[in-house]
């Protein structure tokens, strides 16, 4: 099973959002001003979310 985990104390969504825009399965969205997972089940373990960070606030592990 997979766990993706954003940081949100040091997440800047408002001027970042990169992962929204690259996942590959479309997993991030952005909502209430905020970035929601929406389907961690779809996760391929391409980790390009945690690449594009630049805050390091995306984990993504396969338990």
């Amino acid at each position: 099973m997979v766990t993706i985990t954003i940081d949100k104390d040091k997440c800047d969504n408002v001027d970042c959002g990169e992962c929204v825009d690259i996942c590959p399965v479309e997993n991030f969205v952005m909502g209430d001003g905020e970035i929601i997972i929406q389907h961690p089940e779809e996760c391929t373990l391409c980790e390009i979310c945690m690449d594009v960070c630049p805050n390091g606030c995306v984990v993504v592990k396969d338990e």
